[in-house]
Protein backbone atom coordinates (compact mmCIF):
# COMPACT_ATOMS: atom_id res chain seq x y z
CA UNK A 1 0.00 0.00 0.00
CA UNK A 2 0.90 3.37 -0.54
CA UNK A 3 -0.69 5.31 2.10
CA UNK A 4 -3.89 7.30 1.60
CA UNK A 5 -2.37 9.32 -0.94
CA UNK A 6 -3.78 7.42 -3.71
CA UNK A 7 -5.92 8.86 -6.56
CA UNK A 8 -8.97 6.60 -6.99
CA UNK A 9 -11.14 6.58 -10.04
CA UNK A 10 -14.95 7.03 -9.48
CA UNK A 11 -17.60 5.26 -10.73
CA UNK A 12 -20.64 2.52 -10.71
CA UNK A 13 -19.91 -1.25 -11.66
CA UNK A 14 -16.29 -0.96 -11.21
CA UNK A 15 -14.18 -4.92 -11.43
CA UNK A 16 -11.03 -5.69 -9.52
CA UNK A 17 -9.71 -9.07 -9.55
CA UNK A 18 -9.18 -10.48 -6.10
CA UNK A 19 -7.11 -13.82 -6.46
CA UNK A 20 -9.51 -15.31 -9.15
CA UNK A 21 -12.61 -13.97 -8.37
CA UNK A 22 -14.11 -10.85 -10.05
CA UNK A 23 -15.36 -7.89 -7.67
CA UNK A 24 -17.82 -5.42 -8.37
CA UNK A 25 -18.00 -2.23 -6.41
CA UNK A 26 -19.31 1.38 -6.54
CA UNK A 27 -16.77 4.13 -5.55
CA UNK A 28 -17.96 7.49 -5.26
CA UNK A 29 -16.57 10.57 -3.32
CA UNK A 30 -13.49 11.72 -1.86
CA UNK A 31 -11.67 11.39 1.74
CA UNK A 32 -8.82 10.17 3.70
CA UNK A 33 -10.70 7.21 5.13
CA UNK A 34 -13.42 5.79 2.85
CA UNK A 35 -16.39 4.60 4.05
CA UNK A 36 -17.41 0.67 2.89
CA UNK A 37 -20.05 -0.88 2.86
CA UNK A 38 -20.82 -4.30 3.01
CA UNK A 39 -24.45 -5.70 2.11
CA UNK A 40 -26.56 -8.32 3.63
CA UNK A 41 -28.30 -11.84 2.45
CA UNK A 42 -29.30 -12.36 -0.04
CA UNK A 43 -28.87 -8.81 -1.19
CA UNK A 44 -26.18 -6.86 -3.39
CA UNK A 45 -24.53 -3.41 -3.27
CA UNK A 46 -27.29 -1.56 -4.89
CA UNK A 47 -29.17 -1.90 -1.57
CA UNK A 48 -26.77 0.94 -0.24
CA UNK A 49 -27.98 3.00 -2.84
CA UNK A 50 -28.82 5.63 -0.93
CA UNK A 51 -26.54 5.93 1.60
CA UNK A 52 -23.94 6.16 -0.80
CA UNK A 53 -25.66 9.32 -2.54
CA UNK A 54 -26.28 10.48 0.46
CA UNK A 55 -22.86 10.40 1.85
CA UNK A 56 -20.70 11.01 -1.46
CA UNK A 57 -21.13 14.64 -1.10
CA UNK A 58 -18.59 14.57 1.87
CA UNK A 59 -16.39 11.69 2.01
CA UNK A 60 -15.63 8.86 -0.40
CA UNK A 61 -17.72 5.93 -0.16
CA UNK A 62 -17.47 2.45 -1.31
CA UNK A 63 -20.38 -0.66 -1.52
CA UNK A 64 -19.17 -4.08 -3.13
CA UNK A 65 -20.81 -7.16 -4.26
CA UNK A 66 -19.98 -10.01 -1.91
CA UNK A 67 -18.68 -13.21 -4.21
CA UNK A 68 -21.38 -15.06 -5.54
CA UNK A 69 -23.96 -12.04 -5.20
CA UNK A 70 -24.74 -9.01 -7.58
CA UNK A 71 -22.07 -9.16 -10.67
CA UNK A 72 -19.15 -10.46 -8.88
CA UNK A 73 -18.00 -13.86 -9.65
CA UNK A 74 -18.25 -16.59 -7.12
CA UNK A 75 -15.20 -18.02 -7.17
CA UNK A 76 -14.49 -22.32 -6.44
CA UNK A 77 -13.91 -22.27 -2.86
CA UNK A 78 -17.05 -22.93 -0.83
CA UNK A 79 -18.28 -19.51 1.10
CA UNK A 80 -17.50 -19.15 4.79
CA UNK A 81 -17.86 -16.16 6.61
CA UNK A 82 -13.86 -16.16 7.03
CA UNK A 83 -13.61 -16.10 3.09
CA UNK A 84 -15.83 -13.23 2.61
CA UNK A 85 -14.11 -11.61 5.71
CA UNK A 86 -10.66 -12.10 4.19
CA UNK A 87 -11.97 -10.92 0.93
CA UNK A 88 -12.92 -7.35 2.39
CA UNK A 89 -9.09 -7.11 4.04
CA UNK A 90 -8.04 -8.01 0.19
CA UNK A 91 -10.25 -5.89 -1.17
CA UNK A 92 -8.76 -3.31 1.07
CA UNK A 93 -5.38 -3.88 -0.11
CA UNK A 94 -6.03 -3.98 -3.91
CA UNK A 95 -7.58 -0.53 -3.35
CA UNK A 96 -4.80 0.72 -1.37
CA UNK A 97 -6.94 1.40 1.81
CA UNK A 98 -5.22 1.12 4.95
CA UNK A 99 -8.08 2.47 7.09
CA UNK A 100 -11.56 2.31 6.93
CA UNK A 101 -14.79 3.09 8.86
CA UNK A 102 -16.99 -0.40 7.55
CA UNK A 103 -20.79 -0.53 7.40
CA UNK A 104 -22.38 -4.22 7.45
CA UNK A 105 -26.03 -4.95 7.78
CA UNK A 106 -26.95 -8.37 8.92
CA UNK A 107 -24.56 -11.31 7.06
CA UNK A 108 -22.22 -8.17 6.05
CA UNK A 109 -21.63 -7.01 9.67
CA UNK A 110 -20.86 -10.88 10.43
CA UNK A 111 -17.88 -10.78 7.41
CA UNK A 112 -17.63 -7.48 9.48
CA UNK A 113 -17.22 -8.79 13.07
CA UNK A 114 -14.99 -11.46 11.68
CA UNK A 115 -12.55 -8.99 10.17
CA UNK A 116 -12.60 -6.50 13.09
CA UNK A 117 -11.35 -9.31 15.51
CA UNK A 118 -8.61 -10.74 13.29
CA UNK A 119 -7.29 -6.88 11.74
CA UNK A 120 -9.03 -4.72 14.37
CA UNK A 121 -5.43 -1.54 12.85
CA UNK A 122 -7.85 -1.76 9.71
CA UNK A 123 -10.83 -0.07 10.99
CA UNK A 124 -11.04 3.50 12.05
CA UNK A 125 -14.79 2.68 13.28
CA UNK A 126 -17.49 0.31 12.58
CA UNK A 127 -21.23 0.38 11.72
CA UNK A 128 -23.41 -3.07 12.67
CA UNK A 129 -26.30 -2.88 11.14
CA UNK A 130 -29.17 -5.40 12.38
CA UNK A 131 -26.63 -7.88 12.99
CA UNK A 132 -25.36 -9.95 15.69
CA UNK A 133 -22.01 -11.46 17.19
CA UNK A 134 -23.47 -15.18 18.63
CA UNK A 135 -23.12 -18.17 16.72
CA UNK A 136 -26.36 -20.40 15.33
CA UNK A 137 -28.24 -22.60 18.43
CA UNK A 138 -28.62 -26.16 17.35
CA UNK A 139 -32.02 -25.31 16.04
CA UNK A 140 -31.62 -22.25 14.39
CA UNK A 141 -28.72 -24.28 12.35
CA UNK A 142 -31.20 -27.30 11.53
CA UNK A 143 -33.56 -24.58 10.76
CA UNK A 144 -31.18 -23.18 7.94
CA UNK A 145 -30.16 -26.92 6.98
CA UNK A 146 -33.95 -27.19 6.35
CA UNK A 147 -34.62 -24.26 4.22
CA UNK A 148 -31.22 -25.16 2.20
CA UNK A 149 -32.71 -28.78 1.60
CA UNK A 150 -35.95 -26.68 0.15
CA UNK A 151 -34.24 -24.39 -1.64
CA UNK A 152 -32.60 -27.36 -3.83
CA UNK A 153 -36.21 -29.12 -4.36
CA UNK A 154 -38.43 -25.77 -5.14
CA UNK A 155 -36.22 -22.80 -5.99
CA UNK A 156 -36.05 -19.49 -4.49
CA UNK A 157 -39.23 -18.17 -5.23
CA UNK A 158 -41.06 -19.71 -1.92
CA UNK A 159 -38.27 -18.62 0.26
CA UNK A 160 -38.09 -15.18 -1.41
CA UNK A 161 -41.60 -14.60 -0.24
CA UNK A 162 -40.83 -15.74 3.01
CA UNK A 163 -38.00 -13.46 3.64
CA UNK A 164 -39.92 -10.70 2.32
CA UNK A 165 -42.41 -10.98 5.05
CA UNK A 166 -40.22 -11.59 8.01
CA UNK A 167 -37.44 -9.01 6.63
CA UNK A 168 -39.62 -5.81 5.98
CA UNK A 169 -41.63 -4.01 9.12
CA UNK A 170 -45.23 -5.20 8.46
CA UNK A 171 -46.16 -1.41 8.22
CA UNK A 172 -43.53 -1.52 5.30
CA UNK A 173 -44.31 -5.02 3.35
CA UNK A 174 -47.80 -3.48 3.45
CA UNK A 175 -47.33 -0.28 1.93
CA UNK A 176 -44.17 0.35 0.00
CA UNK A 177 -45.17 -1.48 -2.96
CA UNK A 178 -41.94 -0.41 -5.13
CA UNK A 179 -39.38 -1.29 -2.18
CA UNK A 180 -40.64 -4.58 -1.76
CA UNK A 181 -40.79 -5.52 -5.02
CA UNK A 182 -37.19 -4.45 -5.68
CA UNK A 183 -36.38 -6.64 -3.23
CA UNK A 184 -37.76 -9.27 -4.27
CA UNK A 185 -36.19 -9.08 -7.72
CA UNK A 186 -32.57 -8.45 -6.07
CA UNK A 187 -33.29 -11.83 -4.10
CA UNK A 188 -34.82 -13.91 -7.47
CA UNK A 189 -31.74 -12.70 -9.42
CA UNK A 190 -29.41 -14.51 -7.05
CA UNK A 191 -28.10 -18.30 -8.34
CA UNK A 192 -29.74 -20.78 -6.14
CA UNK A 193 -26.10 -22.15 -5.65
CA UNK A 194 -24.75 -18.63 -3.97
CA UNK A 195 -27.81 -18.46 -1.85
CA UNK A 196 -27.87 -21.89 -0.55
CA UNK A 197 -23.69 -22.51 -0.16
CA UNK A 198 -23.81 -18.72 1.45
CA UNK A 199 -26.61 -20.25 3.99
CA UNK A 200 -24.51 -22.97 4.87
CA UNK A 201 -21.61 -20.50 5.57
CA UNK A 202 -24.37 -18.68 7.90
CA UNK A 203 -24.91 -21.71 10.11
CA UNK A 204 -21.34 -22.52 10.45
CA UNK A 205 -20.45 -18.97 11.48
CA UNK A 206 -18.53 -18.57 14.97
CA UNK A 207 -19.30 -16.13 17.47
CA UNK A 208 -17.75 -13.34 17.82
CA UNK A 209 -18.48 -11.94 20.87
CA UNK A 210 -15.62 -13.34 23.18
CA UNK A 211 -13.17 -11.08 21.11
CA UNK A 212 -15.20 -8.20 20.61
CA UNK A 213 -14.72 -7.90 24.59
CA UNK A 214 -11.14 -6.62 23.58
CA UNK A 215 -12.10 -4.79 20.68
CA UNK A 216 -11.11 -0.77 20.81
CA UNK A 217 -12.49 0.35 17.66
CA UNK A 218 -15.26 2.85 17.82
CA UNK A 219 -18.81 1.07 17.14
CA UNK A 220 -22.30 2.24 15.68
CA UNK A 221 -25.06 -0.41 16.68
CA UNK A 222 -28.47 0.14 14.54
CA UNK A 223 -31.36 -1.91 14.62
CA UNK A 224 -35.04 -1.62 13.49
CA UNK A 225 -37.39 -2.01 16.61
CA UNK A 226 -39.69 -4.45 14.17
CA UNK A 227 -36.39 -6.98 13.00
CA UNK A 228 -37.60 -10.00 13.58
CA UNK A 229 -34.67 -11.54 12.13
CA UNK A 230 -32.10 -10.03 14.33
CA UNK A 231 -34.32 -8.86 17.03
CA UNK A 232 -33.68 -5.32 18.84
CA UNK A 233 -32.41 -7.69 21.98
CA UNK A 234 -29.30 -8.75 19.77
CA UNK A 235 -28.19 -5.05 19.40
CA UNK A 236 -28.81 -4.24 22.90
CA UNK A 237 -25.71 -7.70 23.57
CA UNK A 238 -23.80 -5.92 21.12
CA UNK A 239 -23.71 -2.52 22.88
CA UNK A 240 -23.10 -3.98 26.15
CA UNK A 241 -20.38 -6.31 24.68
CA UNK A 242 -18.40 -3.53 23.16
CA UNK A 243 -17.09 -0.74 25.11
CA UNK A 244 -16.53 1.90 22.65
CA UNK A 245 -20.21 1.88 20.84
CA UNK A 246 -23.43 3.73 20.49
CA UNK A 247 -26.33 2.25 20.07
CA UNK A 248 -29.72 3.37 18.37
CA UNK A 249 -33.10 1.62 16.88
CA UNK A 250 -34.94 2.94 14.21
CA UNK A 251 -38.70 2.68 14.74
CA UNK A 252 -40.92 1.27 11.90
CA UNK A 253 -38.27 -0.33 10.33
CA UNK A 254 -37.71 -4.04 10.46
CA UNK A 255 -34.34 -6.18 9.26
CA UNK A 256 -34.03 -4.08 6.42
CA UNK A 257 -33.52 -0.87 8.39
CA UNK A 258 -31.03 1.12 5.84
CA UNK A 259 -33.74 0.80 3.50
CA UNK A 260 -37.43 1.22 5.54
CA UNK A 261 -35.92 4.46 7.10
CA UNK A 262 -33.07 5.46 4.82
CA UNK A 263 -32.79 9.56 6.31
CA UNK A 264 -32.79 8.49 9.98
CA UNK A 265 -30.17 5.52 8.95
CA UNK A 266 -28.40 7.93 7.08
CA UNK A 267 -28.23 10.62 9.75
CA UNK A 268 -27.59 8.59 12.38
CA UNK A 269 -24.33 7.44 10.50
CA UNK A 270 -23.28 10.83 9.24
CA UNK A 271 -22.98 12.06 13.13
CA UNK A 272 -21.65 8.88 14.13
CA UNK A 273 -18.72 9.47 12.10
CA UNK A 274 -18.95 13.69 12.70
CA UNK A 275 -18.11 12.75 16.05
CA UNK A 276 -14.80 10.99 15.12
CA UNK A 277 -13.06 13.84 14.51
Amino acid sequence: MTGTDVIHTAGKDKLINLNGVSICYDDFGTGEIPVIFIHGFPFNKSSWESQLNFMSRAQRVIAYDIRGFGKSSAGEETPTISLFAGDLIRFMDALEIPKAIVCGLSMGGYILLDAVTQHPERFKAIVLSDTQCIADTPDVKAKRYKTIYQINEEGLVNFTEGFLKNGFADETYLTKNALVETIRTIILSNSVKSVTGTLAAIAERIETCSLLMRNNVPALILCGTEDKITPLVQSQFLFTTIKNSKLHSIAKAGHLSNLEQPEEFNKHISDFISGLA
